[in-house]
């Protein structure tokens, strides 16, 4: 079963029919554009985290992921010492794993160098720079993929960049997650028009020295 009608009337995409948090996350988040260094770096950090893991889980200890890095602050993950390593390992309330933590660091670290060099905005730059201006929607559940080659491309051009734990399929999901891919199944009521999702979703300009390739 691709989509669901809840008690509102709504059809929506069948992993957003289920427990009231999917159910928010799916109708106000999920697949809406967002832009800015900080706000797709916690998107890519929480993804990662969720790499083996249910995004429910991730998404219940949200929260406490913020509370204990620094609001996503970059530069100030980018400073965290050993003793806010076991700070962080010992927090039960969010994932315990050390090797997600210290990529968490490392690649705060890696964006915080390369703003220094090209300013604030390139990693909002270079992910939406892999959004298409079309695809083809989804027709059923069956239909969403893994990974794709732009996020293939993505993660390619963010590991040369320094970045960790940021493979193709991790790198897809965020790009579900931030609106560069729009998976919502057809007939979801969250199904945007193409004209009015790229008015909704257009980035802001920023210098870059470089163009991406997939």
């Amino acid at each position: 079963m691709s989509l669901i009608v809840g008690d509102d009337g709504r059809a929506r995409c069948a992993w957003g029919a289920g427990t009231p948090d999917y159910r928010e996350y799916h109708d106000t988040e999920w697949g809406r554009p967002v832009h800015g260094d900080t706000a797709l770096f916690e998107r890519v950090t929480l993804e990662a985290f969720q790499s083996g893991l249910s995004w429910l889980t991730i998404l219940r200890k949200r929260e406490n992921f913020r509370a204990a890095f620094a609001g996503f602050d970059i530069t100030a993950i980018a400073a965290f010492t050993d003793a806010d390593r076991e700070r962080l390992l010992a927090d039960a309330g969010i994932v315990r794993n050390r090797a997600k933590i210290d990529a968490t660091i490392t690649n705060a670290r890696a964006l915080a160098a390369w703003q220094a060099v090209e300013g604030e905005g390139v990693l909002d730059h270079l992910v939406w720079s892999y959004a298409q201006a079309e695809r083809l929607r989804p027709r059923a559940m069956a239909d969403l993929a893994a990974q794709s080659v732009e996020s293939k491309a993505l993660s390619k051009e963010l590991k040369r960049r320094g970045f960790v734990f940021v493979g193709p399929t991790t790198m897809f999901a965020a790009m579900q997650a931030v609106g560069v891919v729009d998976d919502h199944v057809e007939g979801c009521w969250r199904v945007v028009p193409w004209a009015r999702r790229w008015r909704a979703g257009s980035r802001p300009r920023v210098r870059i020295r470089r163009r991406y390739r997939i």
